[in-house]
């Protein structure tokens, strides 16, 4: 090859190699100023990142993720979902909840496209409606401005599903019985309580996340419903299942177990040793005596009005029921309460104790034994009765 040739096919790969560059920063240039176009006639969005900024965002967006990037998670699903933004979620916690709810395709370009748009300051707590047919755009259009007006409720750990449904009541959210009527239909769409053991009722009781929430006015009983079991999913550890299966036990025995520790151990403290006394009840053959489940069984005191009144000593054997866990063995059909994240982790990894054994004292708080003759003396000591 002559010098003349070889110097010509240098300049033509030179040239190409800058065509190439052009027409890449080009379409950058023109997604960018066609984005900045569609944002001044719709105003949907506040740029705050600067044009530089975003000119290189859209350019790796584009280069990385291609027609990705308008393309709707599901586009024959036009079901509206609540989505329910917490105080103080982080946006990378949001793209993840909305792609583990089938609402977005991919979590991080969700995230970086918020970003591109500038709109991450813009996106607060709130109720939001979205579907799953919705372009990134649009999506992120609806968090920006779509949020619905709300009623904020305070639903604390521990409370079983007619208290909830009384609060709800009084907040002007949902009419008490069109809330427990969904709450015992056990439609929940929740995969995790398909294990439930069977001849366990249908309620999702357990279920129901104790958190402060923003619900939507004039929503339905099963909306409200959904949206507490759409929490309680994202609150959950991501290998919740995992450790459920060491411990032996299911996902839903994981929850009735928390829902005892819930109701009994009024310092949060003691949550895991109790988790740890009752799980080698359970280890041992032994019923686990545990007051709730009793009290759970007996219900509402019209004359004390309170649903968790202190048990009689006749009570202990009168009160025929599955969950009479005095009379019967091993855990009770279903959770007894809605538990909150720390009991729900406690029945994770209840510690490794010796104690079989523990009574309440005055200021709530438990004193354990490893006997039974050692129990009856803490139980004198504290003034109780042995059951």
């Amino acid at each position: 090859m002559n010098n003349a040739l070889r110097w010509t096919l240098r300049v033509l790969t030179a040239a190409l190699t800058l065509l190439a560059v052009g027409l890449i920063v080009t379409a950058g240039l023109w997604y960018t100023w066609q984005a900045a176009d569609e944002t001044k006639r719709d105003t949907p969005f506040e740029i705050t990142a600067s044009r530089v900024e975003r000119w290189a965002i859209g350019l790796y967006l584009r280069q990385m993720y291609g027609d990705q990037m308008n393309a709707p998670a599901n586009p024959d699903d036009s079901r509206e979902r609540t989505f329910v933004i917490r105080s103080g979620e982080t946006l990378t916690g949001i793209a993840q909840r909305l792609e583990r709810e089938g609402l977005v395709s991919n979590a991080e370009l969700f995230r970086r496209m918020v970003q591109y748009w500038g709109a991450d300051s813009d996106i607060q707590a709130g109720v939001f409606e979205l579907r799953p047919d919705m372009t990134m755009e649009q999506m992120v259009r609806n968090l920006q401005h779509g949020r619905l007006p709300a009623v904020t409720v305070t639903v604390p750990e521990g409370l079983r599903a007619e208290q909830i449904a009384a609060l709800l009541d009084e907040s002007d959210v949902v009419e008490a019985e069109a809330f427990l009527a969904a709450v015992r239909s056990g439609v929940s769409g929740n995969p995790l309580l398909d294990d439930r053991p069977a001849g366990s009722p249908a309620s999702i009781e357990g279920f129901l996340f104790p958190d402060t929430y923003q619900f939507p006015l004039n929503a339905s009983a099963a909306r409200i419903v959904e949206i507490m079991v759409s929490t309680w999913q994202g609150r959950m550890p991501a290998d919740m299942l995992a450790r459920a299966n060491a411990t032996g036990r299911s996902v839903y025995e994981v929850v009735t177990l928390a829902s005892i520790v819930e109701r009994e151990a009024v310092v949060a403290d003691e949550q895991p040793l109790i988790a740890g006394v009752y799980a080698k009840r359970l280890e041992d053959g032994m019923y686990l005596q545990a007051d709730p489940t009793v009290q759970y069984a007996r219900g509402y005191d019209a004359e004390a009005d309170d649903w968790w009144r202190p048990l009689t000593i006749e009570e202990y054997s009168s009160i025929a029921s599955p969950y009479n866990t005095y009379l019967n063995p091993g855990l009770p059909p279903s959770p007894i309460c809605n538990p909150g994240l720390g009991a729900i982790e406690a029945a994770l990894q209840p510690v490794d104790t010796p104690y079989r054994f523990f009574v309440a004292q005055g200021d709530g708080s438990h004193v354990f034994a490893e006997t039974y003759e050692e129990h009856v003396r803490n139980i004198e000591q504290v003034g109780g009765q042995v059951p």
